[in-house]
């Protein structure tokens, strides 16, 4: 018979760690998979980057990327129609405006289009080691379900969260939880019987 424990998944990398890692984990590489990975699994994600950036190296080789050629090779991150014209559109302004080089602060990161809190917040941690709480689905339910921060959105998620938690833990967050999250605090059935700190969740609580 097969345990509870060995249905859990070993834990992989999240997809912006992965590309982090990788050789050619640049700041653009960052952004760009952050833009490609809404609604898409992580395994799609990093494939996906990798392949778009064997082909476009710089964000002017991008920015003149003809749009079914990139659609082609995202096509598989789903909703690609949209986001090939968005991260043409970004590398586009990043070539022209910031001479290829990623800008490093959230206020010019959210001038580009489509580039939201979480997706700078990503930049910021992964490409440029600076501490802010990236908040996906992940941790926004998780931080819920523990009873860490009561909220309904994302954005109010990242306030509450940045006032509770000192500033030299922020950098480990997305990755901490969104490894969590896929693994044992899932959206759908969460497997209770092996988290380890369900002692200390409300969610578990209230249900026991």
């Amino acid at each position: 018979m097969i345990s509870t424990m060995d249905s859990v998944k070993p834990p992989r990398m999240t997809a912006l760690r992965e590309l982090r890692e990788a050789e050619n984990g640049s700041p653009l590489s960052i952004l760009i998979g952050t833009i490609l990975s809404a609604r898409t699994r992580d395994e799609s994600t990093s494939a996906v980057v990798r392949e778009l950036f064997s082909k476009y190296k710089t964000a002017r080789s991008l920015a003149k990327a003809k749009l079914p050629d990139v659609e082609k090779i995202i096509k598989r991150t789903g909703f690609y129609h949209v986001k090939a014209k968005r991260i043409i559109e970004v590398a586009s302004i990043i070539d022209s405006k910031y001479s290829g080089t990623v800008p490093d602060t959230m206020e010019e990161l959210l001038t580009l289009p489509g580039v939201g809190r979480k997706t700078a917040n990503c930049v910021l941690v992964y490409a440029f080691d600076q501490p802010a709480i990236p908040v996906d689905t992940h941790v926004h339910r998780i931080s819920n379900r523990l009873g860490m921060v009561q909220t309904k959105t994302p954005e109010e998620t990242e306030i509450e969260l940045m006032k509770k938690i000192p500033k030299e833990h922020w950098i480990r967050i997305n990755d901490t939880f969104v490894m969590y999250g896929q693994n044992i605090c899932k959206p759908i059935s969460p497997m209770c019987s092996v988290c380890q700190i369900k002692k200390d969740c409300d969610y578990y609580t209230t249900r026991n």
